[in-house]
């Protein structure tokens, strides 16, 4: 039961007002008790006498019959037209019927959008099998502040951050392993990304990663000649994804989404600059010590052919 936060009567509200009145007491009376009009009052006790508690139960306001519901024959024939790609316009002068009647059909048909003619696409899943076969990159902006904000006060207008700007959280993740990179830069344009690809592929070789791949989405950044340089000199093959399709790059979208829950958003920080320096902290425990859903529960570095000597030193 989703019930406003205005309402006067809930259905144990409206339970009591009916035993009120069936127990003696006028109606006038107990809709005055209850904040409600008579009219009320006598509406939920008439419902209560013929169907008890369940005829207290909020309900659709549509009419149980129709004064002239479309033939059945006619919803036939807009979904007969409908599945041949027809639009509601042809599917209205087609059959003769108005196009708010063809609207209405097919939303209560559930074809009102085209895509719902596509068949569902499969999902595909697919995983590199080495690490540095294929890292993704992908860029996240955030909002700079100099004290806490509505999140943390839940006032819009006191102590609001202004003219602070913006900074710009570039992220990588390799393919196979999982293994996380992350930096703060401040913007996104083709040198903060040329900077970026040139010290995530370094991070990935102090791991023993040698990047043989990047995929990025289509942002001017990705498809200036700046970036598609500096993957020439790195030896990268550069891939882009679809157009309007960022789920070719989920894996780098999903590192964005944990980022988010549990390092940008995951506590109350008092300035960015204090957000900022946390994020080293949550890598490392992202790459070394959280569990991967998608890898048995095992942390990402766990994935790496690191011997015991390495192990210590790259996690001191």
């Amino acid at each position: 039961m989703n019930v406003h936060k205005n309402a006067r009567l809930t259905s144990w509200g409206r339970e009591r007002l009916a035993r009120a009145v069936l127990s003696g007491r006028t109606p006038e009376a107990a809709a005055r008790a209850a904040g409600v009009c008579p009219r009320t009052a006598r509406k939920w006790v008439a419902r209560f006498e013929a169907e008890g508690i369940e005829g207290l139960k909020d309900r659709s306001s549509r009419p149980h019959r129709l004064h002239r519901p479309t033939p059945m024959a006619v919803v036939e024939q807009v979904e007969a037209l409908r599945r041949q790609r027809f639009t509601g316009k042809q599917i209205a002068a087609e059959l003769g019927v108005s196009p708010a009647t063809v609207s209405r059909v097919l939303s209560r048909l559930g074809l009102n959008r085209i895509q719902a003619l596509e068949p569902a696409e499969p999902i595909r899943r697919y995983e590199r099998e080495h690490p540095g076969e294929l890292i993704h990159i992908d860029i996240k902006k955030l909002g700079r502040f100099d004290r806490a904000g509505h999140r943390i006060t839940g006032d819009r207008q006191a102590g609001r951050s202004r003219a602070v700007g913006w900074e710009f959280v570039h992220v990588s993740i390799d393919d196979a392993s999982r293994v996380g990179f992350s930096q703060i830069l401040p913007d996104e344009k083709k040198e903060s990304a040329v900077a970026f690809l040139r010290t995530a592929v370094a991070y990935y070789l102090s791991l023993g990663i040698a990047v043989a791949r990047v995929m990025t989405d289509n942002g001017s950044c990705y498809r200036s000649k700046a970036f598609r340089d500096a993957c020439r000199d790195l030896g990268l093959k550069h891939i882009r994804t679809r157009p309007y399709t960022p789920k070719t790059n989920g894996k780098a979208e999903r590192f964005i989404q944990t980022a988010l829950r549990e390092w940008a958003y995951a506590q109350a920080y008092p300035t960015s600059d204090h957000r900022a320096h946390e994020l080293p902290i949550w890598l490392h425990r992202y790459n070394w010590h959280r569990p991967h859903g998608s890898l048995k529960s095992k942390p990402p570095i766990s994935r790496l052919a690191l011997d015991r000597d390495n192990l210590l030193r790259l996690h001191s």
